[in-house]
């Protein structure tokens, strides 16, 4: 008798690294201190370039609130061994450090965007205009921009955070500004499915529609 053919292994088209940064945001993201520790554990274990973790924690007060960044971080000192280094250029708030913000903010945000650039600085600005100069400054600029952690990259980590979340709105953005930032569609499809164990059948389906309009536009 013949044996079953068994299934097609799909492919990955993240590699291991990426892969276990998403992962990481994820729990950063959803999980508590105690799953956060183990999976900063395996982060330590898979040698996930140290400093993509630590970018990866300063951005995450931007998407999962200041709270989880502060327990990542302590989280990543225990389980790295490593120390804060003695300083950081953005650490400088001197006006020249804001003004450099404030122009690597419109390219990171423009490079994100794309052809909706302008009118999302409008609708921000409608909202209120200190969100706007605080997306532009502190979002985009003070972190987002930063050169330690590749835009491709942040951006694949944000598309998890936005789908664990729930944040519909911010997926659609993120999903459209992952492809701008040189991510592969099936990179993309890769985070999707990393984040689908820990969502409901119907976020999934909702979420695999939206991800299949914006392939399409």
């Amino acid at each position: 008798m013949t044996a079953p053919t068994p299934p097609a292994t799909k492919l990955r088209a993240l590699d291991d690294a990426t892969r276990g940064l998403v992962e990481l945001a994820v729990a950063n993201a959803a999980d508590g201190e105690m799953a956060l520790r183990d999976a900063m554990a395996r982060a330590v274990a898979a040698r996930i370039d140290p400093v993509w973790v630590e970018e990866l924690i300063l951005q995450s007060h931007l998407f999962s609130g200041f709270p989880r960044a502060l327990n990542a971080a302590r989280e990543w000192r225990r389980a790295s061994g490593r120390h804060a280094p003695n300083g950081d250029p953005d650490a400088d708030p001197a006006p020249a450090r804001v003004r450099a913000w404030y122009a690597r903010g419109e390219s990171t945000c423009a490079t994100v965007y794309g052809d909706t650039y302008e009118r999302l600085r409008a609708n921000i600005r409608a909202l209120h205009p200190a969100l706007d100069a605080w997306m532009i400054v502190d979002g985009y600029g003070k972190v987002l921009g930063r050169p330690q952690l590749d835009l491709r990259r942040r951006e694949l980590c944000i598309v998890a955070v936005c789908a664990v979340g729930e944040q519909d709105r911010q997926l659609h953005a993120h999903l459209r500004g992952a492809l701008n930032a040189g991510a592969s569609a099936d990179e993309i499809s890769d985070v999707l499915d990393i984040v689908a164990p820990r969502l409901r059948d119907e976020t999934n389906r909702r979420f695999r529609l939206l991800w299949d309009r914006v392939r399409a536009a």
